[in-house]
């Protein structure tokens, strides 16, 4: 590795290495003894949420220890707290503080790659869209200082769940610098993933009793305890949220996983790669928790997902002689992981299963006389979308901000409440909060990035690696644009606007893994016969 690394360390030199030992021993002693202190003062106090407090903040200090050590590790690290925690907050009355932690580490994620990019370990990159994206981080900023924006703080607020993430794109693209680094990013966010599917499922058919304190916090108790019924044979199911606070974010988590999934399986069985086995799993297992989560926009987006990456398969595979039968045992292995999960579910929990499925039939087939297909999908978005210009300020919105994820926060901790309701649709909250001009440069950067995508989809066509960039491909353009015909959530939930950014990193990085494994195999091969002859 470059820069001497030593002791597993990427980027680490020999020198800088034992230069900081002693002062991160030091500094690990420090922290370990203030830690049992207080750890101590909160026992004889029986204050257990006090001492849930302070071993978070231990441990995300030995995080960002180990984080600076290594920008990678810290990604992982990082990705990790993104999807656990909300269980955090669930437990310690949802305090601020525990919010704000993944700032902390996306931070110490950034100082790292940075130091790592100042010592040339890795590769940078310019994606081509940078352009757009930079003009559209320059209007945001404008608009913190929006004369109609009722306090700084919504600014701030605003700044930081439309843009903070947008540097890992720059990590994603150097994380991935070989196809083993490519397989084990998959890998290791498939096991968390399959971790929380299973909790879902078990929380469906037990009850909002398992996985939720006695006792939740006002802001978050109503989206910790949603039922839903169906409208005709009066079935009532519980939505579970998993280890979420909200049934919302484990759907929009599940959406995502699902094209993960399906992208890597297919990959591991086109390259006879590790992973075909955790891969399966991780389908089987997030088809079955979409199935139970109640949610509608979650069950009619896996479905779509996953007939638009059949179809993509099909179309891209490599359809040469020899990979005919990978490719079709490719598509029975997915087949079959869908279809044992329904299958053991309705074995199983037929009770939690029928529910379920009489919600999805009785208010989204068409022929139903409760369906609500076309008033969710074309009514309602379309009166919400028109509802921003009934606003007064909608040429040059109320501010950034001001109808994001969190007011109410801003709200309860500063006393100042937003000057505006917002609605139900994501390019409706973008003219409330930024004016027209905020609609159409999002537009802008959404084509950019989606033609820019699949310029590089394009180029993979016919490889192996073709059903991880469209996946990515796929999820890019359902964020830039379907997901935002219901609203903002998709975009500013922190875990799928890290993932979009981190992915579309990786994305412009596979061409690169395409072309290099590509000559190494040119090359193997013709030195085999020079082997030969010397032997």
């Amino acid at each position: 590795m470059l820069g001497g690394d030593v002791r597993g360390l990427p980027g680490i030199s020999a020198a800088s290495f034992h230069g900081s030992r002693p002062f991160n021993r030091l500094l690990t002693l420090v922290l370990v003894i203030v830690g049992a202190y207080e750890a101590a003062s909160y026992i004889l106090a029986g204050d257990m949420v006090g001492l849930g407090y302070v071993a978070v903040a231990c441990i995300v200090c030995v995080f960002v220890l180990s984080m600076l050590n290594d920008w990678r590790r810290g990604l992982y690290i990082l990705l990790i707290w993104l999807m656990f925690e909300d269980l955090v907050r669930k437990y310690l009355g949802n305090n601020m503080a525990i919010y704000f932690a993944k700032d902390v580490l996306a931070a110490v994620v950034y100082l790292s790659y940075f130091l790592a990019w100042r010592r040339k370990q890795l590769e940078g990159f310019r994606a081509p869209f940078l352009p757009i994206v930079l003009v559209f981080v320059w209007f945001g900023f404008l608009q913190v200082f929006n004369p109609a924006s009722p306090h700084l703080v919504y600014g701030l607020l605003g700044m930081k769940l439309f843009f903070y993430y947008i540097p890992l794109m720059l990590v994603g693209y150097a994380l991935v610098d070989s196809e083993k680094e490519l397989q084990r990013f998959f890998l290791i966010n498939l096991i968390p993933i399959v971790f929380i599917a299973a909790l879902g499922i078990a929380q469906a058919i037990v009850g909002p009793t398992f996985l939720n304190p006695a006792v939740i916090q006002e802001d978050i108790r109503e989206l910790s305890s949603l039922y839903r019924v169906a409208p005709i044979s009066g079935a009532i199911v519980y939505r579970p949220t998993s280890v979420f606070v909200s049934t919302g974010r484990y759907g929009d988590l599940l959406n995502i996983s699902s094209l993960l999934g399906l992208g890597f399986l297919a990959y591991t069985l086109l390259r006879y790669q590790k992973g075909r086995r955790l891969a399966f799993i991780s389908v089987s297992m997030i088809t079955a928790g979409i199935l139970l989560c109640g949610s509608r926009g979650a069950f009619v987006w896996g479905l779509i997902n996953t007939v638009v990456v059949g179809i993509a398969f099909f179309w891209g595979a490599p359809w040469r002689a020899q990979e005919v039968v990978r490719i079709l045992r490719a598509i029975f292995r997915v087949c079959l992981g869908i279809t044992l999960a329904i299958a053991a579910l309705f074995f199983l929990f037929p009770d939690s299963l029928k529910g379920r499925l009489a919600v999805y039939e009785e208010t989204l087939s068409p022929d139903s006389p409760a369906s609500e297909l076309t008033h969710r999908v074309r009514d309602y978005p379309l009166r919400n979308f028109m509802g921003a210009f009934d606003y007064d300020n909608w040429v040059y919105g109320y501010g950034i901000g001001t109808t994001t994820l969190g007011v109410q926060y801003v709200t309860r901790i500063f006393g100042v409440r937003p000057v505006v309701g917002g609605v139900e649709s994501g390019f409706g909250a973008l003219v409330v909060e930024m004016g027209i001009g905020g609609l159409v440069l999002w537009v802008l950067m959404g084509l950019w990035i989606t033609v820019s995508a699949w310029k590089v989809v394009l180029r993979l066509r016919g490889s192996p690696w073709f059903p991880i960039g469209f996946v990515i491909g796929w999820f890019a353009f359902l964020m830039l644009f379907p997901h935002m015909i219901g609203g903002m959530q998709s975009y500013e939930d922190f875990i799928l606007n890290a993932y979009f950014w981190l992915l579309l990193g990786i994305l412009f990085r596979l061409p690169h893994i395409k072309a290099s494994t590509e000559q190494a195999v040119i090359e193997k091969t013709l030195t085999q016969p020079q082997q030969r002859w010397i032997t």
